[in-house]
């Protein structure tokens, strides 16, 4: 359960991290944009990273804790 809401909150900062870099979550918008946005930077926890890998990092977490992969199944 709690690898559950990790999973959770993953998916919902990677859904808000691709929100606040691209201003909308329509797929078709983000991958039509992503190419001109590959050099985007996010201050994310104090740290200053590549925008694009954060979604991408927090998303797939998201995907593999709510999918109980090995390693984060109970």
């Amino acid at each position: 359960m709690i690898v559950n809401r990790i999973a959770d909150m993953a998916l919902t900062l990677g859904i808000l991290t691709i929100f606040y870099t691209f201003q909308t979550t329509e797929f078709n918008v983000v991958f039509g944009v992503a190419p001109y946005l590959s050099e985007a930077r996010i201050l994310f926890f104090g740290f200053d990273l590549a925008a694009l890998s954060v979604c991408a990092a927090l998303l797939f977490i998201g995907a593999m804790g709510k999918s109980a992969q090995i390693g984060l199944h109970t």
